[in-house]
């Protein structure tokens, strides 16, 4: 079992009663709680971006436990692992084509790729191409991309992007076909990065649906989203198959887009967890799984649309109930339940094995409580496919205005319009607004939109 070389340390200087005479200003002293063990880089504690001491020995700990080559702690989320990951392919690819400096890469990417992906497209100026919802069911928190769609796109490329970029599970829940993806990505010489921050848990499933072990050479992991860290613990993971002369990017790719000062209580928080993981913690994700499969069924026989999704996910269609999913949220929310998300059509929850059987019982009984009315039809969304005018840095490095959504037509978007994170974005930034765009955010209630200032061409 995984020592916790950083939670140990910090209670051995504790123990010293230390005067503190370095940041935070706080010293120790208890104002919302743990601020004893909230501390800063100082002699021992290690150095998160160059770590070589207790900080490297519990990474090390992480990668065993995930199967990595290497893995890299994360106190910002996955969002800073995704601009990471997006760096370090853009200089892999440098590397592997000896391309001019001023040549610009592209990635293909699923559409429903978080915002943090667009902010790094922007900074490193990475053309996108894009690949689409395959399912017209899919909506925007659900993107189904197959491995015959990101062959057909690779071959459509003239040259190979410098990664193909895939986000799973996507908001809703649902699973994507990895490893024939990463067969697809390899066999055209380039490198699949995957978005698999609602997914840490995967790795100790019975049989792991986690990206490291179905051919993902990156991968970032929220392990505060379904593991119990901290908010803002998050993993970057790099193959073993890649790690070799990566290493050194790695690092410096998290100290570029990363805030100087991390958090160690968030990183307490991920070494604590490497001991939780290697222990019970198996045994009591199937046991909650198990838990959570026996209510989809309960759902399903009792008359509600269960879509199918990731184990710790329970995602429902209520209109077939007569209600929308942010009505059946304000439900939920009125008896202290407190769902993840909602929209028109969905109410997504997601569990863990920290829920409590009680609370399991609180739900069951919330969705039987909810009255059966006149379903409600299905709208039907118009393909909306904006096109592309600005590059997604040309159109974030320009003065912009915040409009009116049904004013914005013919306008170019400055910066993504999305109902949440991870979804498909109606408009990225350096699209032009069209018609069908405006009709979805209206029904997605997005009531403005920011887009350049004036007409670019004109200038």
């Amino acid at each position: 079992m995984p020592g916790t070389p950083v939670c140990d340390f910090i209670e051995q200087y504790r123990g010293l009663h230390p005067a503190r005479f370095h940041m935070p200003g706080h010293k120790g002293k208890s104002f919302t709680g743990p601020e004893a063990c909230d501390i800063t880089e100082i002699t021992g504690a290690d150095e998160l971006f160059h770590a070589d001491g207790i900080l490297l020995e519990s990474e090390l700990n992480a990668s065993a436990l995930f199967g990595s080559g290497r893995t890299l702690y994360s106190a910002e989320g996955s969002s800073l692992c995704i601009r990471s990951m997006l760096y370090m392919a853009l200089l892999l690819w440098k590397e592997r084509t000896q391309t001019a400096p001023s040549q610009r890469p592209t990635v293909l990417a699923g559409r429903n790729a978080h915002k943090s992906f667009l902010s790094a497209a922007a900074l490193l100026d990475l053309d996108v191409e894009w690949l689409w919802p395959g399912d017209p069911d899919d909506r925007l928190c659900a993107c189904t991309i197959t491995a015959k769609a990101v062959e057909d796109a690779l071959r459509s490329m003239k040259t190979p992007p410098c990664a193909v970029y895939i986000t799973a599970p996507d908001y809703l829940g649902n699973l994507t076909e990895l490893k024939s993806i990463a067969a697809a990505a390899h066999a055209a010489h380039t490198l699949l990065l995957v978005d698999n921050a609602h997914g840490a848990y995967l790795k100790f499933l019975k049989e792991s649906l986690h990206p490291m072990d179905l051919d993902a050479d990156i991968c970032c992991d929220s392990a505060h989203k379904t593991l119990p860290a901290l908010t803002g613990g998050a993993y970057l993971h790099i193959s073993p198959r890649i790690l070799s002369g990566t290493d050194d990017y790695a690092a410096a790719a998290m100290q570029l887009f990363a805030s100087t000062s991390p958090s160690y209580l968030i990183l307490q928080s991920l070494d604590r967890v490497n001991r939780y993981l290697s222990g019970e913690y198996p045994q009591r994700l199937e046991e909650t799984v198990g838990i959570l499969n026996e209510l989809k069924a309960f759902l399903s026989a009792i008359g509600y649309n269960v879509l199918r999704s990731e184990p710790l996910k329970l995602t429902v269609s209520v209109r077939e109930w007569g209600w929308t999913g942010t009505w059946a949220m304000h439900f939920m929310e009125e008896r202290g339940i407190f769902p993840e998300y909602a929209d028109p059509d969905y109410l997504v929850l997601m569990a863990s094995p920290e829920n409590t059987p009680e609370d399991f019982k609180r739900l069951r009984e919330a969705f039987t409580q909810l009255d059966r009315k006149q379903p409600l039809k299905r709208v039907s969304l118009p393909v909306w496919k904006p096109e592309r005018a600005l590059s997604v840095r040309e159109a974030a490095m320009l003065p912009f205005e915040t409009i009116p959504s049904e004013a914005a037509e013919g306008r170019i978007a400055a910066l993504s319009a999305v109902t949440c994170p991870p979804a498909v974005s109606v408009v990225t930034g350096g699209e032009i607004v069209n018609a069908a765009a405006v009709r979805v955010c209206a029904y997605y209630g997005i009531h403005t939109l920011t887009v350049v200032k004036g007409d670019p061409h004109r200038n």
